[in-house]
This record gives structure tokens, C-alpha cells and sequence, in this order.
């Protein structure tokens, strides 16, 4: 892959690992420029740059064996700190994103169908009584119970672009203030409660809320909350199985003590 990129840019250009799980990024160097190369990136890349949403897309290319190469500028900067998480310009950035027709249209065209609660529902369904996890842990079973049962009123809701694993490690800050969301690896048609909710939770005091939410653009009720529950105890089940079936011990347990929380915040509403 080095050398093909050798080829492609000069042989004058320093190439190099830029790191993260898949091993398909890397960063070239020549004088004082920097890109960041990344293997298989979606075509959706270029309209989320379009956007300002990601860093220019500089160009792609595709090699002769299929795969699609693209370039990236490279911007100093940093990762969000967690309390950042709760400024109002990272409210602004995903309302940009969640109200993008451009987005919406570019995912459509891409062949991405809309992520409905029902079929979210029977998937994890599915998995966790293949996986034995409802016979086997009562706070599954009554997280279960609870998706069942609230499946009405996470009906008929907007679909919107979302990112799919909204955190702090995706959001880069250049160092001259600008702010990016970054890695749409997971990029999906769905509930935008699937992006905020989880920035809630993770992120924003309780108490906070309603201001968080105003700054976004919504009024909390009791409505949105049974909704954004519903799909923090989905994502917590997703996780759970995840680590069970990897027969990851420790993370499963985790992954039970927060889901025996998520319930309890649920009957209270309830």
C-alpha cells in the first residue's frame, strides 16, 4: 500500500501508518504539507466535506484492483475534551448535520434505507435470545420488555442523517477554531435521538438537559425521553451481546450495570 501510494504522489512523499483499527489511513508528508490518505472511504465523503462537516477532501482516486483511495488536508488540532461535549457549537454542528437535505440525498443515492425502530427491535431481538442472554439475565429480559412495549412511540419520527457513534474522540478542534465530526464509518438514515441521546447520557449533567436541548433546538418532555431511553438500553444491548459473544467477562458486566440503570430511568418515566 506504500508503494502504491509512491507511485500515485512521488516518490519524494513520506508515507506513513496514521494508526486507528482497520489499518487502511495513512499520512503523507512532503515539505511543509500534510494529507491524510485513507482506503475505501464512502463517496459520502465528498458531500460531508462539501458541507464543512469533515476537512476538504483534496482528491480520489481509484486503483486498478477496485479500491478507492482519497486524500484528505491534514489540520493540526485536537480531539474535544469530554466537558466540551456541552458548548453550543458542537449543538450547532449536529443540527446542521441532522437538518442537511444535501446529506440526506447523497445517503439515499448511495443506496442507505432508512433505520427504523421495528427493524432495530427485531434484530436485537433476534440476537439476544440466539445468544441465550433473555433466558439468562433478568435486566435483559426487562430491558427487552421495555423496547417491546415503547415501540409506538419511537414510530413515525423523522429520519435524518446521523453519524452512528457521536463522541468525543470524533470531534477535532483545529488549532485555528474550527470544529469537525469525523469517522462516518457508521453513518446511517435514522432517529436523531440516535446521535443526541447518546451525547446526553454520556456527557450532560441531568440537570442540564433542557438546556443542552434548547440549544439544539428541541423542548425535553416525557415523550422524548421514553425515546431516548429506548435507544440507549438498544445501544447498551447491542454492546452487552457484542462483548458476550466475544466472552469478554469483565465488559460484560459493565455493560449490565449500565443497562440496570437505563431501566430503572425508564419505569420512572413509565
Amino acid at each position: 500500500m506504500v508503494e502504491w501510494f509512491k507511485k500515485v504522489l512521488g516518490k519524494d512523499w513520506k508515507i506513513s501508518p496514521a494508526g486507528g483499527l482497520t489499518g487502511d489511513a495513512y499520512v503523507a508528508e512532503k515539505d511543509n504539507r500534510r494529507l491524510f490518505l485513507k482506503r475505501n472511504s464512502s463517496p459520502f465523503l465528498a458531500v460531508l466535506s462539501a458541507e464543512g462537516i469533515v476537512p476538504k477532501l483534496v482528491w480520489t482516486k481509484r486503483m486498478e484492483n477496485g479500491d478507492v483511495i482519497t486524500a484528505q488536508e491534514w489540520l493540526e488540532g485536537r480531539e474535544l475534551w469530554p466537558k466540551e461535549m456541552q458548548h453550543q457549537r458542537v449543538a450547532d454542528l449536529l443540527h446542521k448535520i441532522h437538518h442537511s437535505s444535501e446529506l440526506l440525498h447523497m445517503l439515499l443515492r448511495l443506496g442507505k434505507k432508512p433505520i427504523t425502530s421495528d427493524d432495530r427491535y427485531n434484530e436485537i431481538n433476534h440476537r439476544l435470545h440466539a445468544n441465550k442472554l433473555v433466558e439468562r439475565q433478568n435486566d435483559v429480559y426487562q430491558s427487552l420488555s421495555y423496547l417491546y412495549e415503547l415501540l409506538p412511540v419511537t414510530r413515525e419520527q423523522k429520519q435524518v442523517v446521523c453519524h452512528g457513534d457521536l463522541n468525543h474522540h470524533n470531534m477535532l478542534l483545529t488549532n485555528d477554531d474550527q470544529l469537525y465530526l469525523i469517522d462516518w464509518d457508521n453513518a446511517m438514515i435514522a432517529d436523531p435521538i440516535t446521535d443526541y441521546g447518546m451525547l446526553l447520557q454520556w456527557y450532560v449533567p441531568v440537570g442540564d438537559w433542557d438546556s443542552w436541548l434548547e440549544k439544539y433546538g428541541v423542548t425535553k418532555d416525557k415523550h422524548l425521553l421514553k425515546r431516548m431511553y429506548w435507544y440507549l438500553i438498544l445501544d447498551s444491548l447491542q454492546f452487552l451481546s457484542w462483548h458476550y459473544e466475544r466472552e469478554e467477562t469483565h465488559k460484560v458486566m459493565e455493560r449490565l450495570t449500565n443497562l440496570k440503570e437505563l431501566n430503572h430511568n425508564l419505569s420512572i418515566l413509565i
